[in-house]
């Protein structure tokens, strides 16, 4: 685990935009399996006021008892993200087994805005325990079965957990996600949403249309299109005529 805050003023840039961010924290824990990595997602439930019947990798906000004594705002969001998967799975994290792995600040007009730090971690031996409470189900998945199961409609999950499962469908083992993330280090992710002519898109820093959000830019993508059951992400000059 580093202690380094990589994006301390780019958290700054975008929690001036709106209301204050609310600190929050996830952890996608990760499994070796026969056929590949699988990582636990949990259902929230229907009743709930955020993300009601989603389909998510165990986490929620940094509370106050999260922060120590002086501790810094990752530090509060290592503690939270163990304090969240213990009481959503049951299952009890080493801090130092977490790996920054991503960012995340949703757009200006969300209705709860969170500013939350993702951690993946290999899953400690024991059984997944869920209180039937705020979380209803849980489940082992690879990342492709978990992309499929949303595309078919069968689960609900939102833009990140999208963009995690599809980066993380390419690693064969836990050790090679780590070392990757580790390697590169993790990535920031302010999310805005326009209307393109393939339909409702979030897009991020580096895309032709972040600043403007006029959807006429013929230039660089970083986008998911939600169109449809399948969604699509696009990385790279666009070739569109």
């Amino acid at each position: 685990m580093t202690n380094k805050m990589p994006f301390e003023g780019w958290l700054e840039q975008h929690g001036q935009e709106k209301d204050p961010l609310i600190p929050a924290a996830t952890v996608i824990l990760l499994r070796d399996s026969h056929d590949g990595i699988e990582t636990l997602m949990v259902r929230r439930n229907s009743n709930l006021s955020f993300a009601e019947g989603m389909w998510v990798f165990p986490g929620g906000k940094v509370e106050e008892g999260d922060s120590g004594h002086g501790e810094s705002p990752y530090g509060a969001a290592v503690a939270a993200a163990v304090r969240e998967c213990e009481e959503e799975s049951g299952l009890l994290l080493d801090p130092s087994d977490l790996t920054y792995y991503s960012h995340w600040i949703p757009p200006i007009e969300a209705p709860k805005r969170f500013s939350t730090w993702f951690f993946i971690a290999p899953s400690p031996e024991g059984q997944v325990v869920i209180d039937d409470g705020e979380i209803t189900d849980h489940a082992w998945w690879s990342p492709q079965d978990a992309l499929i199961h949303a595309h078919s409609r069968k689960v609900e999950i939102l833009p990140p957990t999208w963009i995690t499962l599809f980066d993380l469908q390419v690693f064969s083992s836990v050790n090679d996600v780590i070392h990757a993330v580790t390697q590169r280090g993790p990535r920031a992710y302010a999310t805005k949403i326009i209307k393109t002519e393939a339909g409702m898109a979030a897009i991020w820093e580096g895309d032709g249309d972040y600043e403007s959000r006029d959807a006429s830019s013929k230039g660089r993508r970083h986008r998911l299109v939600m169109e449809g059951p399948v969604w699509k992400f696009e990385l790279g000059e666009n070739r569109t005529r």
